[in-house]
C-alpha cells in the first residue's frame, strides 16, 4: 500500500490513504439512489397514468355537456340574428319610405272618414249637419295651410303688385277710403233709422264720445296712428253686422251658444258624482265652478293637441293684416277670445322682455277688455245669452287693439316682428292624458280665486250695509242701506250716463249703472250673477215695480248690459296681471306697473264700444205691432200668459202715458188695454183706476 501525503482544506482535515475506499462505497450508493428514484419514478407514472385517465374521463363527459349547451346557444342566437336582421331590414323600409306609407295610411283613414259622412248625411242631414260643418272647414284650413306653405313664394309675387302700388298711391288712397267709410255711415245711419228708429243714433253717438275721450287722454295724441284705431271698429261693426243683422250669422252663433250650452252640462256628471244626486241644491258651488274645472281641462288638452295655437294663430293673422298691429299684439288679443288674461301672455312670453311700451299696454288691454273661455260657461249657466257672450267675446279682441293704439299709441320701433320669426309656446304635457290632469288641477287656483273673492266682496257688501243701517237707526233713519243709499248707487250715478249713451232706455240706465259698478269695484262675477236674476224676473212676467223698486230690464237693455259686462276690467284683475306680467317679464317691472291702470280703462272703454255696437245693430225687441199683440192676448178665451212680448208692449203703453202725463188717449190702444196691463205689471207709479 502506497502511503501518500495527507492534505488540509477549509472544511477539516482528509486522510487521503482511505480515499479509494470511499470512492468505492459512494460509488454503490449512487447507483441505489438512482434504481430507488427510477422505482419512486415508475410508481409516480403509473399513478399519474391512472389519475390522468380518470381525468380525461371526467373531462369527456363535461365536454359533451359543454358541446350541448353552446350548440343550443348558437342555434339560438342565429335565429335571434335572424330575427334581428329581419327587424333592421324592415325598419329601413319604413324609414325610406316614411313619407309614402303615412300618406296611405292617411288616404285611407280619410276615406274611411268621408265615407262616414257621406252616410250620415245620406240617412239624415239635418242630424249630421254638425258633422258636415266641422268636416268642410277643417277641408278648407288644411287646403288653405298646404297652399300656404307650398306656394307662399308665389303667392306673395301674385300679390306684389298690388302692395306696391297701395304703397305708392297710399297719401290719398287713405283719404278716399275715409270719406267712403264716413259716407256709408251716413247713409246708413239714415236708412236704418227710418226702418228701426233711432234708438241706434244714440249707440253711435256714444261710440264717437268714446272715441273722443280716449283721444283727449291719449298718451301722445299727436302720434295716433288710425289705421289700427278705425280698422279695428270697421272690424268690430262688419263682425257685428254678421252677426247680430244677418240670418245666416245669427243662427251659426245661436247654433255654437246651444252647443257649448250643451257641451257644458257634462260636467253634470261628475258634479252629480263628486257631490251627489243633490248636487244643484247648492247652485254656485256645485253646478256652476265644476263648469270651470271642466272646461279648463278641455281648454289644455286643445293647447297640447296645437289647435289652440293654430286656432289663435289664424284669428290673430287677420287682425295683423287687416289691422297692422305687430304680431304679439294680434296674437295676445286673439288668444283672449278663448282663454284668460294670465295665459294669453304665455303664447309669446319668450318675446315679453323686447316688446314696446305701446305693445305692452295692449297686451294688458287685451286682457282687461276680454274674458277666459273657462268662465264664460259660468255666465252662461246663470242664464245670460250664449251667443252674446259668444259675439262679445270675438267682437272685442279688435276693440282692445283699437282703444289701445288710441290711447298709447307707438312711438317706438318694434323689435319683434314676422321677419324675426315669431313662433308660439307649446305645452309642456308629454302625453293628453297629462295635459288633461294639469289643465283640471291648473283649475284649482282659479275656482278658488272665484269662490273667495265672491265670499269676501258679499260678505263686505253685506257688512256695509248693516253698517249704514245701524248708523241710519242711530238718527231713527234704518231705512239707510247699501241698496239704498251705498256705493251702488254712488256707482249708478257714475256709470249712468255712460250707459245711456250706449243706447240702454233711460229708465234701466240706472240699474245697468249699478252694473258697471259691481263689475268696475268688485268683479263681473258679482254682476253678472245680479243681470241673471234681472233676466229671470222679466221672463216670469211678475211685476215691474215692488216698493218703487223695477226689478227687471227691456231686453235690448239687457242686450247691451251683457255686452258692457263683457271683460276683466276690475281692481282685482288689476293685480293679478301685474303679478302675472311681471313674473313672465322682471325686466319690464317698471312699465307693467306704469301702464297697467291706463290699460284697465283701456279695456273698460273697450267694453262700452262694444255694447255701443251693439246697440247699433241689435234688433227691435218686439217685432208684431205691440196693438195687434195685446188684442190677440186680451181678446183670447183661455187664461192669459205673461209673456215677454206682452209684458214689454205694456211697458211701452205705461212708458208713452208716463210720458205724455194723461190716460190712454186712445188709437191703437183701448182703455181696457190698459187696465189689463195695470193687472199684469202691478204697475204703481201710474193711476190704474
Amino acid at each position: 500500500m502506497e502511503l501518500k501525503e495527507t492534505t488540509r482544506d477549509h472544511s477539516g482535515v482528509h486522510n487521503l490513504t482511505f480515499q479509494n475506499d470511499n470512492e468505492g462505497i459512494d460509488t454503490v450508493n449512487q447507483e441505489d439512489l438512482r434504481s430507488n428514484s427510477q422505482r419512486i419514478k415508475n410508481s409516480e407514472h403509473e399513478k399519474n397514468v391512472h389519475t390522468n385517465q380518470e381525468d380525461e374521463f371526467i373531462n369527456i363527459e363535461s365536454d359533451l355537456h359543454e358541446n350541448k349547451h353552446d350548440s343550443a346557444d348558437d342555434e339560438k342566437l342565429r335565429l335571434k340574428g335572424l330575427l334581428e336582421k329581419k327587424y333592421d331590414k324592415a325598419c329601413n323600409f319604413f324609414k325610406k319610405h316614411r313619407t309614402r306609407i303615412n300618406y296611405v295610411m292617411y288616404s285611407i283613414l280619410i276615406t274611411a272618414y268621408l265615407a262616414a259622412v257621406i252616410a250620415a248625411c245620406s240617412l239624415d242631414f239635418q242630424r249630421a249637419l254638425t258633422l258636415f260643418i266641422i268636416t268642410i272647414l277643417a277641408i278648407f284650413f288644411i287646403c288653405w295651410d298646404f297652399l300656404v306653405a307650398k306656394y307662399e313664394d308665389r303667392i306673395a309675387a301674385f300679390f306684389s303688385p298690388g302692395e306696391r302700388y297701395l304703397e305708392k298711391h297710399w297719401f290719398w288712397l287713405k283719404w278716399v277710403l275715409r270719406a267712403v267709410l264716413i259716407i256709408a255711415i251716413i247713409f246708413w245711419l239714415i236708412l236704418d233709422t227710418a226702418k228701426q228708429g233711432s234708438h241706434q243714433l244714440i249707440s253711435f253717438g256714444g261710440l264717437v264720445m268714446y272715441i273722443l275721450l280716449m283721444f283727449i287722454f291719449s298718451k301722445y295724441p299727436m302720434r295716433v296712428a288710425w289705421r289700427p284705431v278705425l280698422s279695428g271698429i270697421v272690424m268690430q261693426f262688419l263682425l257685428g253686422l254678421l252677426i247680430l243683422r244677418t240670418k245666416v250669422g245669427f243662427n251659426v252663433f245661436n247654433w255654437l251658444g246651444i252647443q257649448i250650452q250643451t257641451f257644458l252640462e257634462y260636467s253634470d256628471t261628475g258634479a252629480k258624482f263628486v257631490f251627489g244626486e243633490k248636487y244643484t241644491d247648492h247652485f254656485f258651488a256645485f253646478k256652476v265652478l265644476p263648469i270651470v274645472v271642466f272646461f279648463s281641462t278641455v281648454m289644455s288638452m286643445l293647447y297640447h293637441t296645437g289647435f289652440m295655437q293654430w286656432l289663435v294663430g289664424k284669428v290673430g293673422w287677420i287682425m295683423q293684416i287687416f289691422m297692422g298691429t305687430t304680431p304679439v299684439e294680434s296674437l295676445v288679443a286673439a288668444g283672449n277670445i278663448f282663454v284668460g288674461q294670465t295665459e294669453s301672455p304665455l303664447l309669446v312670453r319668450p318675446y315679453l322682455p323686447y316688446i314696446t311700451k305701446s305693445e305692452l299696454h295692449a297686451v294688458m288691454t287685451a286682457g282687461f277688455s276680454t274674458i277666459a273661455g273657462s268662465v264664460l260657461g259660468a255666465y252662461i249657466s246663470f242664464g245670460v245669452s250664449a251667443s252674446h257672450l259668444l259675439t262679445a267675446s270675438v267682437m272685442s279682441a279688435p276693440a282692445s287693439l283699437a282703444t289701445s293704439k288710441l290711447f298709447w299709441p307707438e312711438t317706438e320701433k318694434p323689435k319683434v316682428t314676422l321677419k324675426s320669426g315669431l313662433k308660439m309656446a307649446k305645452g309642456e304635457s308629454n302625453n293628453l292624458l297629462e295635459a288633461a290632469s294639469q289643465g283640471a288641477s291648473s283649475s284649482i287656483l282659479l275656482v278658488a280665486n272665484i269662490a273667495v273673492n265672491l265670499i269676501s266682496f258679499l260678505a263686505l257688501l253685506a257688512f256695509v250695509d248693516s253698517a249704514l243701517s245701524w248708523v241710519g237707526s242711530l238718527f231713527d233713519y234704518p231705512q239707510l242701506n247699501f241698496e239704498r243709499y251705498g256705493l251702488q248707487n254712488i256707482c249708478a250715478y257714475v256709470f249712468m250716463p255712460f250707459s245711456f249713451m250706449m243706447g240702454v232706455d233711460w229708465e234701466d240706465s240706472f240699474i245697468v249703472g249699478g252694473l258697471l259698478g259691481y263689475k268696475t269695484f268688485f268683479n263681473e262675477f258679482v254682476a253678472y250673477e245680479r243681470l241673471s236674476k234681472l233676466i229671470h224676473n222679466r221672463e216670469k212676467g211678475g211685476s215691474m215695480y215692488i216698493n218703487d223698486v223695477k226689478q227687471y230690464m227691456t231686453v235690448r237693455s239687457e242686450t247691451i248690459a251683457t255686452y258692457a259686462l263683457c271683460g276683466f276690467a276690475n281692481f282685482g284683475s288689476l293685480g293679478m296681471v301685474i303679478g302675472s306680467l311681471t313674473s313672465m317679464a322682471p325686466s319690464k317691472k317698471k312699465e307693467i306697473a306704469s301702464g297697467a291702470f291706463r290699460a284697465m280703462i283701456a279695456g273698460t272703454v273697450a267694453c262700452f264700444m262694444t255694447a255701443c255696437i251693439a246697440g247699433m245693430l241689435a234688433a227691435p225687441d218686439v217685432e208684431i205691432p205691440c196693438h195687434i199683440l195685446l188684442q190677440n192676448a186680451f181678446n183670447s178665451t183661455s187664461s192669459l200668459a205673461n209673456s215677454t212680448e206682452l209684458v214689454e208692449c205694456c211697458q211701452q203703453i205705461f212708458i208713452r202715458a208716463n210720458s205724455s202725463h194723461k190716460s190712454f188717449s186712445g188709437g191703437n190702444y183701448t182703455l181696457s188695454f190698459g187696465k189689463k196691463c195695470c193687472q199684469i205689471l202691478n204697475q204703481t207709479t201710474f193711476d190704474c183706476t
